[in-house]
């Protein structure tokens, strides 16, 4: 029976941390950054409050999707080190209080992993899902094995093949998910997960895990098959975690995931979700997409909405078995700092991701405000689409001032991207040194969470007015005002959903009468009005 508890203790608390490994830190001077370079600025890390991190791929590949087509799962790339420099990144962390979550590319390998290789040669050989006629979207087999292969994404990533939940008469070749290709690979999952626990990681998220059983209505027999790892994980590893990338936190932790991410795709209403909060039109666009104004942009014309009712659903109905993640970006969609979105903007966004009840995720940059950068080439299959290049989410981290921004000794014309051109591109050196800089804002807004369990994942919410500014209030005890827009906003009190007793205009102190200020940047109350000024925030306690 597969255990309904949320998982270990630490991850209601997590604060994630997301590094793309080619772009954070390069020690050795390749333009590539490595595991030595992650070890390097864990500090930065540690004094920010994060203690999870998710890399993305570090296995051997030929990256031609940016390590998501591998070819050794128990082997890092040797870009990044061997596996004594994986094991030190791990030690290290650990002694920071830092766990690292490792990226499993669980649907598919590369198509020069052996085993595909073998695949090609044996028409015995079903680890992999191979027709023998042709059929809409499968490949050629590159082999003396005659036949079609079904890829998963690229096509020169091969799907693996872990059955199909329906036969057809029509395509014999269909196999059950109990035939020996299935449990090989269900098997092979198991032991490589067991491989990495082993030496000291302390979870996976899950690359495309939606994907694997085909034809698979509702997900269900997927769901079984992680429902079964889950139950191993429970057992063997009880501290470990797995999280999805689904874009569908209710099917995602009822299939045994502890936690899924809102993303810019998945579920009923194909990311909308997330893409109502912050996407803008630029960066990462798809041209399917049909959405009004995003909440966080300057005008003011979107709404919370969208993002406040598909939150209660999947929070209904992840309650006490697992979490849903809110991230600011990732390796595939647009950073906060996209398009027309300022610097000036992002400290409202944090304020309302660091206090809402959702596991927070933070993509490597953003806490200073590093900014998509458009118009780079085709890197490692980034180009996904007319609008949809991923390499400007990719960008060498920005540590310092300087012509590589601190990320490599190497020239620029050598690194693995270009960093940001702009004069004023931020970085961490000086943000550091500038106490009312974006990173202290979220240095501070993240200690805040830690310190107010209220403000948390666990802590109870009620909305109090979804417009500008979003009022809301946590645990019963704090309120949190967010204006994104440019122009001032207002509420009056008596105004506010369900919330009486406040009253009264700031005092000497300038503090609100009956709101005790615990993180404010613009946000006061003033003879029952709360007032927000353009781009601000406001946390407060009622005490």
């Amino acid at each position: 029976m597969t255990s309904t508890r949320p998982g270990p203790d630490w991850l209601a608390d997590a604060v994630l941390y997301q590094i793309y490994p080619q772009s954070f830190a390069d020690s050795d001077g390749d333009g590539i950054g490595d595991f030595a370079g992650i070890a390097e600025h864990l500090d930065h890390l540690a004094w920010l409050g994060v203690d999870t991190v998710w890399l993305n791929p570090c296995f051997a590949s030929p990256f031609r999707d940016a390590g998501y087509d591998v070819t050794d799962y128990l082997a890092p790339a040797p870009r990044y080190g061997s596996g004594e420099d994986l094991a030190a990144l791990v030690e290290a962390a650990r002694r920071r209080g830092i766990r690292i979550l490792l990226d499993l590319v669980a649907g598919h390998t590369s198509d020069r992993h052996p085993w595909f290789l073998a695949s090609a040669e044996d028409p015995s050989d079903h680890r992999y899902i191979w027709s023998d006629r042709p059929v809409d979207g499968f490949v050629a087999s590159p082999g003396s094995r005659p036949g079609w292969y079904r890829p998963n994404f690229f096509d020169f990533q091969p799907a693996l093949n872990f059955g199909y939940a329906r036969s057809s008469s029509e395509e014999p070749w269909r196999q059950a998910v109990d035939a020996d290709g299935p449990r090989a690979n269900r098997a092979a999952l198991r032991a490589i997960m067991a491989h990495w626990l082993g030496l000291g990681v302390s979870g996976f998220r899950v690359d495309m895990a939606y994907s694997l059983v085909k034809d698979d209505p509702g997900k269900a027999e997927t769901a079984k098959l992680w429902t079964e790892l889950r139950d191993w994980l429970d057992r063997a590893h009880p501290e470990a975690v797995l999280l999805a990338e689904w874009g569908d936190p209710a099917a995602a932790v009822a299939a045994g995931f502890h936690a899924d991410f809102f993303l810019h795709f998945g579920g009923e209403d194909d990311g909308l979700p997330l893409r109502s909060l912050w996407n803008n039109n630029g960066g990462t666009v798809e041209e399917f997409w049909h959405q009004e104004a995003c909440y966080f942009e300057a005008e003011g014309r979107g709404t919370p909405q969208s993002f406040l009712d598909a939150w209660r659903s999947a929070a209904e109905l992840t309650e006490g078995s697992g979490h849903v993640v809110l991230p600011t970006a990732n390796h595939d969609f647009s950073r906060l700092a996209t398009g027309p979105r300022t610097a000036e903007q992002l400290a409202p966004a944090f304020a309302f991701l660091l206090t809402w009840p959702t596991l927070p995720a933070v993509y490597y940059g953003d806490e200073i405000g590093m900014r998509y950068l458009p118009g780079l080439p085709d890197t490692e299959g980034s180009v996904l689409g007319p609008r949809f290049n991923r390499a400007g989410s990719r960008t060498p981290m920005q540590w310092t001032p300087g012509p590589t921004a601190g990320f490599s000794s190497a020239p620029p014309e050598r690194l693995y991207l270009p960093v940001d051109p702009d004069p004023h591109r931020p970085d961490v050196l000086s943000q550091r040194a500038d106490p009312t800089s974006l990173l202290h804002t979220v240095r501070r807004l993240i200690a805040l969470r830690r310190a107010h369990p209220g403000l948390g994942s666990a802590g109870g919410v009620e909305v109090r007015h979804a417009g500008y500014p979003l009022v809301y209030t946590r645990a019963g005890r704090y309120l949190v005002a967010v204006n994104p827009r440019r122009e001032p906003a207002s509420v009056r009190l008596s105004g506010l959903t369900g919330l009486t007793g406040l009253s009264g205009a700031s005092g000497r102190s300038g503090r609100p009468g009956g709101l005790r200020p615990l993180d404010v940047q613009g946000v006061r109350l003033v003879g029952g009005e709360l007032r927000a000024d353009g781009f601000s925030y406001g946390v407060f306690d009622l005490g």
